[in-house]
């Protein structure tokens, strides 16, 4: 095949048709008419000797080849866009850059505060714009609308760059008042009432069935593992929560130590050890290959990893 033969404007046709799906939806991101986009796919199909999307039962899906195919395109388009970036670095300081982060809330309540303080200092005119996990898909990060998530990925797509920003263990938030606090056992915790904290992943979320453990994360896993199970009383999708709740004195909010730390600081609550083990867990940060050289999100990432060191 004569690579001087062929349209790229095509490769980019196929890394949106396949990221969406749609030849409708790819028209409009493209900004073209949907049978340009239709004539665009016919050339495909004949570049590549496949069909490459086929009409199914779930709508239009990617053969075999396209899969294989997708992300070579992606890499080629992401090294492309590279070299077509301007030379010299981000100018932080007269930059009215919009930034846009997805973020669960246990990043928002530890992270973003020291985030939005540095930029401040360095960058006073960017704008930040901080979304959160029920407000975007990995597609939209993987098409670079979001310039990156940072959250606990249980997994992600293959084609994201990622980087662990800090780990963070558990620990049980408490009035002092509580009955069992002096004596804070295995037995006390599974005698106490609990407050869960969501473990918050893409997409938005319906209610919780205390009765399925398996849903419930990390604390209950756990639990559930000596073969114990808590009695929770009040379920919330937010870490700014549990030390409100807490005050109630016959009430334990098991949640990462980060968060504790600050809260017990400013609700005169205690922090204790969980009296079993819960595994750790890692808050990564996490973006598209279409931006990996892109000097100004370089630049952030930069940012984002430096201030993740105080935290």
């Amino acid at each position: 095949m004569n690579l001087a033969r062929i349209d790229l404007n095509l490769l980019v046709y196929l890394d949106v048709l396949l990221r969406e799906g749609n030849v409708t939806r790819a028209a409009q991101q493209l900004g073209i008419t949907q049978p340009a986009m239709s004539n665009g796919l016919r050339r495909l199909r004949d570049l590549f000797n496949d069909p490459l999307l086929v009409r199914t039962s779930d709508g239009m899906t990617a053969t075999e080849r396209a899969r294989e195919l997708q992300p070579m395109i992606r890499k080629a388009l992401g090294e492309l866009e590279a070299a077509l970036q301007p030379l010299g670095e981000f100018d932080a300081q007269s930059s009215s850059r919009v930034f846009r982060i997805m973020v669960s809330d246990y990043a928002e309540s530890t992270l973003i505060p020291e985030l939005v303080k540095r930029l401040r200092e360095v960058a006073p005119n960017v704008i930040l714009d901080v979304l959160t996990p029920s407000d975007v898909t990995f597609k939209d990060v993987e098409a670079g609308k979001v310039d990156m998530a940072i959250n606990r990925f249980d997994d992600m797509p293959q084609s994201f760059h990622q980087m662990t920003l800090w780990q963070d263990d558990f620990v049980c938030l408490v009035n002092h008042d509580h009955p069992l606090a002096e004596k804070f056992d295995l037995e006390a915790y599974v005698a106490s009432n609990h407050i869960w904290v969501s473990k918050t992943g893409m997409g938005a979320g319906v209610g919780i069935d205390p009765e399925k453990v398996i849903r419930l994360g990390w604390v209950d896993n756990a639990l559930a593992k000596l073969g114990y199970k808590r009695r929770i009383s009040v379920f919330t999708r937010h870490y700014q929560m549990p030390a409100l709740l807490a005050h109630n004195n016959d009430l334990v909010a098991t949640l990462p130590r980060k968060v504790a730390d600050m809260q017990a600081a400013s609700a005169s609550l205690l922090v204790i050890q969980p009296p079993f083990p819960i595994p750790p867990f890692e808050l990564k940060m996490a973006w598209s290959p279409l931006v990996q050289h892109h000097q100004a999100h370089r630049w952030l990432r930069r940012i984002i990893v430096d201030v993740a060191q105080y935290c």
